[in-house]
């Protein structure tokens, strides 16, 4: 008898293209695996035998092969319009069945996988008559409204594993296998698939050119559904300050195009990735599955490139991840998380005034370096800068939280702390409008212009859109496991006025209470960083020095540590998430307390904007400064800034709702609009 093999049903309607794929898979992994292939044509009893024919699947093919053991099952013959002769379908590593029911409701128990194909039903008619010719024309709406009535009693398409739009141009057999790896019942058969995987190579090319980033996003991906662009846009006005000019040295362009390029997003336990025409949905924590695709140095930099980003994954993390991490369960209107998996991207160098040309090795790898390079000469003239952030429409913010309702909140947070239950509170509320008809992107280059930022970002998930300004670094691991975290709390508005602008700073510089701020939350990001760390390796190299920024002026301190060798790399970030600047201190009771006091969801902000590269590096800032544009229903969309400051016991509620003020003015103005209230 041969080990219970795994079993994989293509299910779909009919003309879906379900027979080409499932050859073509089952031709994929036999070069790896003994492959048995099963089509349930060959055992519907006549074209009314539909149902009929899913029962005797279950009945008398299913089972044994389940078993390890040969099926035995009556075959039909199409001509004669009568049972045929008895057939034998051998046991294997992997079984492939396909058909219309293949993944039925008795049939499900006894499968390790189900794919939904799905195809426009002009398409599956046309594909299907040219396949059967005129045998089929006269039975094909018939058969449909068999499809029809099982469909409507037997949820098949909803309980699929994998769906794939199936466009009948090649690429759905290779996007299904790519998309089955992330199915955990499947990891162990699929290991040489997964092996050959990560032995990825990477090519690249050094450019000696300096283009416009914002005119080289534009033109390599400005069509593309899913980019993101991880933009330095403060990187010419630090040249001459050491750390400042490190932080800010590269900037990264990419989408999710090519062979590799994928999107995943994550939403309350479910994380979906889409490959290309397939999309598979796994269950199980964010991460643990950022532990699996993640971690694990699986390609090596090129010579003579000081960058940490070698392709991977690139997004964000949505504060309502704290459900994993030690936080509540809050529902939010964006997804979790969404990452896209860069197997293509433009590396700029500002320090040495270079473009990176990074690509995995594949077939189209030729023609994107052709298209890159030639993006990256075309782009050395600087664009013409953006003069608006709409159409003449200004958008008017309302406040999740009034004046009062904030203050409120303020001496809440500090009875909080006078009942010993929490040190420091990162209270937060919400600006909205409607979206209208404003550009994101104009907005986004209005903004980088007017707030330039280490950390500012734009990126794009399809009408998801997040345009970030922010100057702090939440968690950077290198490759070689060196860890840093860069807190910042205290701020101060900037002046025009130099004289007025430095006694600003020097009042941030010997405020008492916003030295306390930043020490809380250094304690606490020792904590975190030490669950991973090598003992003894955790140090403060930087304790409340003041940054300045075109609108404000900052408190920063840095947090530095070296990462446990074999250490988890996606538990040790998790272990520092949230960003404690965000929540205050001690974290998890404190989060509690925020989602009492607060009155919904963070969403995007106050999470992480970032990569996750291939060879086990990331970087990832605190998302602050930051405009989100989402879909609100009906065609509308939302346009929303999240703004908070720290509470503590000597925190004076007009100046902590000036705070929120201040750090809003600088996003707010740039697109004509006020604070609410």
């Amino acid at each position: 008898m041969t080990p219970a093999p795994v079993i994989i049903a293509v299910d779909g309607r009919s003309g879906a293209g379900k027979t080409t794929l499932a050859v073509e898979l089952a031709a994929r992994l036999r070069q790896h695996h003994k492959v048995s292939l099963f089509h349930l044509e060959d055992i519907y009893p006549g074209w009314n035998g539909l149902m009929p024919g899913i029962e005797r699947y279950v009945a008398t093919v299913l089972p044994p092969l389940n078993a390890g053991l040969a099926a035995e099952w009556t075959s039909w013959d199409w001509e004669r319009h009568y049972d045929g002769g008895l057939k034998v379908t051998l046991p294997a590593e992997i079984v492939i069945v396909e058909g219309v029911g293949a993944a039925a409701e008795a049939a499900r128990p006894m499968l390790d996988a189900v794919v939904w194909v799905e195809s426009p039903g002009d398409d599956r008619r046309r594909r299907a008559l040219t396949r059967d010719g005129s045998t089929y024309e006269p039975y094909w709406d018939s058969w449909a409204a068999q499809e029809d009535a099982w469909l409507e009693s037997d949820p098949a398409a909803s309980a699929a594993d994998v769906h794939v739009l199936n466009l009948a141009d090649g690429s759905a057999p290779d996007d299904v296998l790519q998309a089955l790896m992330y199915l955990p019942s499947l990891a162990a058969i699929l290991a040489p698939e997964l092996s050959a995987r990560r032995g990825l190579q990477l090519r690249s090319e050094r450019v000696d050119s300096m283009p416009d980033a914002a005119q080289l996003f534009e033109s390599l991906y400005g069509k593309s559904a899913n980019a993101v662009w991880l933009d330095s846009s403060n990187a010419s006005s630090v040249a001459g300050t050491a750390q400042a000019a490190a932080r800010s040295r590269f900037s990264i362009l990419a989408d999710d195009g090519g062979t590799y390029g994928q999107l995943a997003t994550h939403r309350s336990g479910a994380t979906q990735v889409t490959a290309g025409s397939a999309t598979v949905t796994t269950s199980g924590t964010f991460f643990r599955w950022l532990d699996s695709v993640w971690g694990r140095r699986a390609v090596r930099a090129p010579r003579g490139y000081d960058g940490q980003f070698t392709l991977g994954w690139l997004g964000y993390l949505g504060y309502e991840l704290k459900r994993e991490t030690g936080g509540s369960d809050v529902q939010s209107e964006t997804p979790d998380a969404a990452l896209l998996f860069a197997g293509r991207a433009v590396v700029l160098d500002h320090r040495e005034q270079t473009a990176w040309l990074l690509a995995l090795d594949a077939p189209d790898a030729d023609a994107w370096f052709h298209e890159a390079r030639v993006a990256v000469g075309a782009a050395a003239v600087p664009a013409a800068a953006a003069v608006a952030a709409s159409s003449g429409i200004v958008p008017e913010f309302v406040s999740r939280d009034s004046a009062t309702d904030y203050k409120r909140k303020i001496a809440a947070s500090q009875h909080e702390i006078s009942e010993g239950n929490t040190y420091e509170v990162c209270l937060t509320t919400t600006l909205e409008a409607p979206a209208g008809d404003l550009d994101p992107w104009i907005a986004y280059l209005n903004l980088r212009r007017r707030n330039p930022a280490p950390f500012a970002s734009y990126l794009r998930f399809g009408e998801l859109v997040v345009a970030s300004t922010s100057p702090e670094r939440f968690l950077r691991i290198l490759s070689d496991g060196g860890m840093r975290a860069e807190p910042i709390k205290g701020t101060r508005g900037r002046s025009a006025d130099p004289a007025e602008d430095a006694a600003l700073q020097h009042d941030l510089e010997t405020s008492l209470k916003d030295r306390a701020e930043n020490i809380m939350i250094v304690d606490l990001l020792r904590n975190d960083l030490s669950h991973f760390a090598i003992p003894g390796s955790v140090t403060v190299s930087r304790l409340c020095a003041i940054e300045s920024y075109a609108t404000v002026h900052q408190m920063v301190s840095t947090v530095d540590a070296h990462l446990n060798p074999g250490a988890p790399r996606a538990e040790a970030v998790a272990a520092a998430f949230p960003a404690g600047s965000m929540t205050g201190a001690p974290k998890i009771s404190t989060m509690d307390i925020l989602d009492h006091l607060e009155s919904g969801p963070r969403g995007i902000y106050s999470g992480a904007i970032g990569y996750f590269s291939l060879n086990a590096a990331t970087d990832l800032a605190v998302v602050i400064r930051t405009l989100v544009v989402n879909p609100s229903g009906a065609g509308g969309r939302t346009l929303s800034l999240g703004v908070g400051g720290a509470i503590t016991a000597d925190s004076l509620a007009d100046d902590e709702y000036e705070e929120i003020r201040t750090k809003a003015y600088g996003v707010l103005s740039t697109l004509g609009a006020e604070f609410p209230g």
